[in-house]
Parts: C-alpha cells; structure tokens; sequence
C-alpha cells in the first residue's frame, strides 16, 4: 500500500511538473537558438514597392539575426484582404502585414483622421509627419489593440480612375460610382464629391471595373499599371484626394516571442526599410506616370481648390465623430509646417 500510494503521489506530481513546464514554455519568449518564422502579407503585385520593401525588411531581419529570424512574404492578398489581416495579427494567427492605414482605422478610431480629405498637400508633406514624433504616435495607438506598428513606409497618392468617362470637372464626379476602400472616411469624403461611393475589397475591383459593376476607383499611379487597371480603364484623373498612410506591423502575440535583442533588430530593420520604400515608391509612382500614356491612359491634372473646398462637409463630419478628432487635426496640421533651422 505505502508502494502503491508513493507511486500514485510521485505521477500526480510529474504530471503537474509537465504541465507547468509546457505552460512556461508557451508563454516565454523565444530566445535566440530557436528558428522563428514571421509570415508576412500584403495585397500588392510581386512588383510592387510594398513587396520589394517586404523583401528588403526580410533580407535586413535575417542579417541581423544570423538567421534565427525568417520572414517569408505572401503578396497579393494570399494571406486575405487588409481588413482580415489585421484581425489575424491580434488573434495571433498571422504574424505581420503591410496595409493601409484605412482599413485598420476601424480597429483604431483615431487613425479615422488621415481619412480626411486633402488633408496632405504632396506626398512628400504626408511621409514628413508620418516619420515625425507626431506618426509615431499613431503608431503606438496599435499596442491597445494586440499590434505592434514598426514603420510607416511612404504614403500613397490616391488619384480617380475612370473606365469609359472622363473627369474633366468636378461635375462630372455627379453618381459616379467609385470603389473605396473599406473605410466610412473614404466613404464620405467621396459622397461630399457628390460620387456614389462602394466600398469593396481590392481584390474584387479588377472584376468589377470589368463587368461595369463600378465606374472607376481611387488608386495610386504605380497600382494603376502593375495591377493591370490600365486593361479595364483608360482615364486618369490627378485629384490628390488622400495620401494614404501604409503601416508595417507585427501582432503582439508574435513580437512577444521575440528576445529583447530580436525585437531591436526587426525595429531597426523596419526603419530601414520605411527609408527603402520612400525612394522606391516616388521611382515607381514617377515611372508610372510616363507609362500610362503608352498603355492608352489619358492622364489628366486637375485644379484641386475646388474638390477641397466641396470636400469640407466631410472633413466637418469626420473630425465629430473621431475621438479628439479637432485636437488631433490641429496637431498634424501644425506638423506640416517644416520647421525652422
């Protein structure tokens, strides 16, 4: 009997010792002689500047890790669209992304505010404040939500394309029906325009514009003609409407498996890589610009004063129903003035 009980006593003890032991190894992080994989997304070409960048921050990571810290990277949206990925990244199912700052604005209210139209006068203005203190942030906004933001890399021009109509004048944006992102900011800026705005997940606008579902979309020069837009629409219109944020972020669930010393290099590297993708980004976006009158596109300048003075009414509506909307609209404004030496 006494056997019989030591045995039973010493089973219950190595099963809990088990158990604890597989407990702490889950929730430690991963220290440097483990291989970890990030699998990263986003919804752009093999050409874009967003996989080329992916492809520079990986190739950084794995330098300055020896190794230990892979990054594999899936584009065009094999990882699901914006809006999946980000909800991946804070359940711990997707280890990062690159996105658009409008789609992860339903998760963080605040970032609502770069929804705003013309809000940014070049892209040069925009990527000044999203690489100040005043972008970084924004980026610490994601912590509360499970995401941890590394980088903004360049904002993007988003400019309206058209398949059979031009837009000449701002009349004619009268029930056009325009693909947005999936973002209520996006969806009122462009009903202040008078445009009959659809919100619709990227990966469906080529089909849509192809089956007359839509009449154009909002986009930048270099997706215009990587993504093959130039086959189903032969207008371009450079309205400047928004300059759209794009962040590159880890989950928190996967940057707390890091090491401290991991974490510094895949920060450092994501640095890097934002500075990367700033030059890459304004090669392509002045690249596609010579391009697409060879593809058939008529490229068109169009004077903005007056879609952003008819675009007020939105900006009046968005700054109400952001948190601290006005605040945070003085604060950016405020950071686009350079200041002096």
């Amino acid at each position: 009997m006494k056997f019989r009980t030591a045995v039973r006593f010493m089973s219950k003890h190595i099963v809990a010792g088990v158990a604890w032991v597989a407990w702490a190894s889950a929730s430690l992080p991963v220290f440097a002689d483990d291989k970890i994989v990030l699998k990263l997304g986003h919804t752009l070409t093999p050409e874009s500047h967003y996989q080329l960048t992916a492809l520079e921050f990986a190739r950084l990571v794995q330098q300055g890790t020896a190794g230990k810290v892979e990054v594999q990277v899936f584009g065009q949206s094999q990882l699901g669209g914006e809006v999946q990925m980000t909800q991946a990244l804070r359940t711990g199912t997707q280890e990062m992304m690159i996105s658009a700052q409008a789609t992860v604005a339903n998760t963080i209210k605040e970032w609502q505010i770069f929804d705003v139209p013309y809000l940014f006068g070049s892209i040069e203005e925009a990527n000044r404040v999203l690489q100040s203190p005043v972008g970084e942030k924004y980026l610490a906004m994601m912590q509360r939500h499970n995401i941890v933001g590394l980088a903004w890399i360049s904002a993007q021009e988003r400019d309206v394309f058209t398949a059979k109509k031009p837009v000449v004048a701002l009349g004619d944006m009268a029930g056009l029906k325009i693909r947005v992102m999936q973002s209520p900011g996006y969806v009122a800026a462009y009903r202040s325009l008078n445009a009959n705005p659809t919100p619709m997940a990227y990966s469906q606008l080529y089909l849509a514009l192809q089956q007359g579902l839509v009449d154009g979309a909002d986009t930048s020069p270099d997706q215009m003609v990587l993504d093959k837009f130039t086959e189903v629409a032969k207008f371009f219109q450079l309205t400047h409407v928004h300059y759209l944020p794009i962040v590159l972020a880890i989950g928190k669930p996967a940057w707390d498996k890091l090491s401290p010393e991991f974490q510094q290099v895949v920060r450092k590297a994501a640095a890097e890589a934002a500075r990367f993708d700033i030059r890459e980004y304004r090669r392509q976006y002045d690249e596609a610009l010579l391009t697409l009158p060879k593809k058939g596109v008529t490229v068109k300048a169009i004077d903005a004063a007056p879609w952003e003075k008819m675009s007020e009414s939105a900006r009046t509506e968005l700054l109400q129903k952001i948190p601290d909307g006005p605040a945070l609209y003085k604060e950016i404004v405020a950071a686009k003035t350079p200041k002096a030496k």
